[in-house]
């Protein structure tokens, strides 16, 4: 089983080949209080389910347009997004899903087989500012 920093350094290397550089980690500090105290908007996803498999393709979908949807967030009404990372692993099926060879409720299923790890993805201003850097790693 690998570690976050393994996956993380992983990342670094595949950047750094595809965009040229060296590996670079950088590491933040988040106090979760945050989520709560009122003062930045949060979504949060606990478990890769129908809504954040539609959130995560709308959102990706440059071309969707419906912006007031609660499952886009191409206007940033969330500060801060929570939930499982669509990585890799999960391409085929989005794919399969966009492509129309599968339905959302397969799209789902297929997900819950799969190893994932959560993430928090910060998308104003105002939420990286509750974000304190706490080093940079370099290989």
């Amino acid at each position: 089983m690998t570690t976050l920093k393994e996956q993380a350094q992983k990342m670094a290397q595949r950047v750094a080949r595809i965009y040229g550089g060296k590996p670079c980690i950088n590491q933040y500090v988040f106090d979760e209080w945050a989520l709560n105290d009122g003062n930045i908007s949060v979504k949060i996803f606990d478990a890769p389910v129908k809504d954040w498999a539609l959130f995560v393709i709308n959102n990706r979908n440059r071309d969707y347009k419906d912006i007031s949807s609660l499952e886009c967030n191409h206007d940033n009404k969330y500060d801060v997004v929570i939930g499982p990372i669509a990585n890799d692993d999960l391409a085929l099926l989005f794919r399969q899903f966009s492509k129309g060879f599968i339905d959302v409720d397969i799209l789902v299923k297929e997900m819950k087989y799969k190893k994932l790890t959560n993430q928090y993805s910060f998308h104003t201003e105002k939420s990286l500012s509750y974000l304190k850097k706490a080093g940079a790693f370099y290989e």
